[in-house]
């Protein structure tokens, strides 16, 4: 009964978000602050992100970044092949691009989301989307990791002065479902490449394709004691016919004492809650969208 709940819970999330109307967007995916301790007062290191921190949805979509890429009233241009990809993606809800079906917010069975069937969300879809936003920082002496919430997934940022990895390397190396990323310091402001991305993987919830040339630049920048920013901006030829950037995605950090990271008295990224693993024993086989965001 308690999967059924996390999981009905989960999909319902998902499905507001998708919506186009900014007054319901903003509505659906507006995530309440918990706990105490977020004045935004006090000295603070601006290169330490270490903590817990949610996704802020505020009263508009400028407040927190929507819940995709970018704002819903903004369509980046696509090349031919760009077209001919997002075509076949059908996403959970009315589709952003006119050049998708609809299907799938008729009847979300009918959206062929690789999430709905237990699939990684990759990157940069984990950032970007609002459903189980969790995600704690933590600062290794040669890395960054990013432990998201959702999929109990680890992200490695490399903070070693390696390069990215390109031309035979990278294709020795192949796509992956979170690729390969390195991040630098421009003054406080972290700036993340990420390359050998798979292609299966959309670029957010509205079906947006990206190739396996895709290259993704994040700006993560820390405004205050408990606000972090990241914008992001997508660089791939073989679909976009220019880099698309996002709007900005704003992060709050939790409090020790957050009711969203305490549960009687556990405190944790994962405390309260199951692994958010959507694993398949738990999806109904009738009816895949009950599978994600599964435990």
């Amino acid at each position: 009964m308690r999967n059924r709940s996390i999981t009905l819970l989960a999909a319902a999330v998902l499905v507001a978000c998708f919506s186009l109307a900014a007054p319901t967007v903003a509505s659906a995916c507006m995530l309440q602050d918990g706990g105490t301790g977020r004045s935004g007062t006090g000295e603070f290191d601006r290169r330490d992100f270490s903590g817990i921190w949610m996704r802020s949805m505020g009263k508009g979509v400028d407040d927190g970044g929507d819940c995709g890429f970018s704002t819903a009233n903004l369509i980046p241009p696509l090349t031919k092949e760009g077209e001919e990809a997002i075509k076949k993606n059908i996403p959970t809800g009315r589709p952003r691009n006119p050049l998708q079906s609809a299907a799938g917010s008729v009847d979300s069975t009918k959206s062929n989301d690789p999430a709905l069937t237990c699939n990684p969300k990759g990157f940069p879809m984990i950032v970007v989307d609002t459903a189980h936003d969790h995600h704690e920082v933590l600062t290794l002496p040669d890395r960054i990791l990013q432990v998201w919430q959702e999929e109990r997934r680890l992200r490695e940022i490399w903070m070693d002065g390696r390069k990215l990895p390109s031309g035979d390397a990278l294709a020795n190396l192949g796509p992956s479902w979170y690729g390969m990323s390195v991040g630098h310091w421009e003054g406080n402001t972290l700036v993340v490449e990420t390359v050998g991305l798979d292609d299966r993987a959309w670029v957010d919830i509205n079906g947006y394709p990206k190739s396996v040339d895709a290259k993704i630049e994040e700006r993560y920048t820390r405004r205050d004691a408990v606000t972090l920013e990241v914008q992001l901006t997508l660089t791939d030829p073989k679909y976009y016919t220019k880099p698309w950037v996002s709007d900005i995605k704003r992060f709050k950090r939790e409090a020790y004492d957050s009711k969203n990271v305490n549960h009687f008295g556990w405190h944790g990224l994962f405390s309260g809650l199951t692994d958010l693993i959507c694993a398949p024993v738990n999806g109904n086989p009738n009816n895949p969208s009950n599978a994600r965001g599964g435990d």
